[in-house]
């Protein structure tokens, strides 16, 4: 079984530089001033295993990990956005 990667932040996305819905996802939370750390599941076939192992043994992107442990697939940046906060503790406006 592949352990779950250790994050710091609220939200880990792991997507790829070809994808057009990681690129969504990414651009979406940066123009909601959501903090996200980001991984290049290419490039780190331990996060590629991740992403595969809690997604049927499919390698779909974008995959957000979140810091209570539960993970999204090709989530809605407002659904994104809403966990975070919940996360967090911080209200939409701030």
């Amino acid at each position: 079984m592949t352990s779950t990667p250790q994050t710091t932040e609220p939200v880990t996305i792991y997507a790829t530089t070809w994808c057009p819905y990681c690129a969504k996802l990414i651009q979406s939370l940066k123009e909601m001033n959501i903090p996200f750390d980001g991984w290049d599941v290419e490039k780190h076939e331990d996060l590629s295993a991740f992403v595969e192992s809690v997604n049927d043994g499919n390698r779909i992107v974008p995959t957000v990990l979140y810091s209570d442990g539960t993970t999204a697939t090709n989530p809605d940046p407002k659904d994104v956005a809403a966990k975070y906060r919940e996360l967090t503790g911080v209200s939409e406006g701030n």
